[in-house]
């Protein structure tokens, strides 16, 4: 390990750990030790006044993000930032970037099989009951082929680095990801507090992604005369990623729309504007399928619009990412996506999953509750960190009640050896230090009629509690620039 000095001073990586700062291997960044350099040169109070700068420049954003407590509870507070950016060479996202689109071209490729001729679950690739236990299977997409054959449109692929300094999949995220204006707001806060380290690292820009998203939605319209129109559907403000849909919304110059703003005439789509009905053609739906139709989904929805399902089934408006995304979503289903690579690419992974024993699986269960301990335990369709149980701090107690709610619903968990994930250098203001802190990935691709765009980044998420695991926002974690070098 280097040695640290300054704000570094005391800097010591956990025994077992990888810190992608301070450790060496494969693809260890060489320029990290200037980059500490830079930060060596401001003194303690110089860098508190910077971070109080990042701060008040989210605050006056309104970029906050909800906290929930196990009472259902929660309070908006500024999403935390670290001011020292993850560096990712070239070399390494470059593989990154190739499996990122051969993974996601294939899920995208699992759904239009699975909603219609079903060759991977004929073949016993993938089980049937998996896929049709899922609570996210939408029967009513087994008739409909969205334009372009795209279901995935914008997706959130989850990567940790492990100890052996490789990048694994943790999980998919198909159906609405989010944390892309984390990611933006982020590099435009670090260009202004710290724009003088822009100009010794070559950094790939990020600021594309709204036109990129834009392209993506126009690329899967219905074909008519004139331009698309594109508006992001959101369930309003109280929603915590609010923030999120108004910025992505006004960076693309569409609409923000909730559901009463919209209605079906003929089939189609309408948006109720000052000067009459405008036809829409593309919704960039950030709510759950659940809500999206009245007619067809809750009928006490007051967030989506009735009709919506004729007219996408008549292809006269296309949804964003596609309703019925969330089977590929399913922790158990994850597992498979190798084997989906393999089925539908002929190609070897570039990417390897985490480990996972599907709790489902009789085998997979005996074991999963022999190594409880030595295990991490997951909900499959739960989101945000919640209901994830790293076994090895559990009491006796605590696992025999875990073991009940598995052996009582397998379908509902998996199972994943407990990963190590890197750590990174991190400012903890109440030390006024810098000291590691786990962080993981989370990439966007987006996949059009058109071609596949992938940022250039991404969000990386940060564990802020001491020796947590656990990056999700919703829970407390807060986020870095992510830097990738040209």
């Amino acid at each position: 390990m280097t040695p640290a000095t300054g704000l570094f001073t005391g800097y010591t990586v956990p025994e077992g750990t990888l810190d992608e700062v301070f450790s060496d291997f494969t693809h260890h960044y060489g320029k990290y030790p200037a980059i500490r350099e830079g930060f060596d040169e401001l003194s303690a109070g110089d860098f508190q006044r910077l971070n109080e700068s990042a701060k008040l420049s989210f605050l006056n954003q309104g970029i906050t993000y909800a906290v929930y407590s196990e009472d259902g509870g929660g309070r908006e507070k500024i999403f935390p930032f670290d001011l020292f950016p993850r560096i990712i060479d070239q070399e390494e996202w470059t593989q990154l970037q190739m499996g990122l689109e051969q993974r996601n071209t294939a899920l995208n490729l699992f759904l239009k099989d699975v909603y219609g001729a079903r060759a991977i679950l004929k073949e016993k690739v993938v089980p049937e009951e998996l896929v049709m236990s899922s609570s996210h299977y939408v029967k009513g997409m087994e008739d409909i082929r969205p334009r372009g054959d795209v279901y995935t449109h914008v997706c959130g692929t989850d990567l940790v680095r492990h100890t052996d300094g490789k990048f694994y999949v943790l999980e998919d995220n198909l159906r609405s990801p989010s944390g892309v204006s984390y990611v933006l707001s982020n590099r435009a806060a670090m260009r202004r507090t710290l724009y003088g380290m822009f100009r010794h690292v070559p950094v790939e820009e990020v600021s594309d992604y709204p036109a990129m998203l834009l392209q993506t939605l126009q690329s899967v319209a219905p074909q008519r005369d004139g331009e698309p129109r594109c508006v992001v559907l959101t369930p309003g403000p109280f929603n915590s990623a609010y923030y999120e849909h108004s910025l992505l919304a006004r960076l693309m110059d569409c609409d923000l729309v909730e559901g009463p703003d919209l209605y079906v005439d003929d089939d189609t789509v309408y948006l109720k504007t000052i000067k009459g009905r405008q036809r829409v053609d593309v919704i960039y739906r950030r709510i759950d399928d659940a809500y999206l139709d009245p007619e067809v989904f809750r009928p006490d929805s007051m967030l989506g619009v009735a009709g919506l399902m004729r007219a996408y089934a008549k292809g006269r408006v296309t949804i964003v990412n596609a309703p019925g995304t969330g089977i590929a979503d399913d922790k158990a289903i994850c597992a498979y996506v190798p084997d989906m690579i393999r089925f539908y690419l002929k190609q070897e992974p570039i990417i390897s999953n985490v480990p996972t024993y599907i709790c489902g699986k009789p085998e997979d269960l005996q074991y999963t509750l022999e190594h409880l301990a030595e295990l991490v335990v997951k909900p499959v369709d739960m989101s945000g960190g919640y209901g994830v149980m790293i076994c090895d701090r559990l009491s006796k107690a605590e696992l025999d009640e875990l073991a009940e709610k598995v052996k009582a619903d397998p379908r509902n968990f998996i199972a994943q050896p407990k990963i190590m994930l890197s750590t990174h250098s991190t400012y903890i203001e109440e030390q006024n230090s810098f000291a590691p802190r786990h962080i993981d990935l989370r990439t966007f691709t987006l996949l059009g009629a058109d071609k596949t765009r992938i940022l250039k980044g991404g969000l990386t998420r940060v564990a802020l509690k001491e020796g947590s695991l656990i990056v999700n926002s919703s829970q407390g974690g807060g986020s870095k620039d992510t830097w990738v070098i040209c």
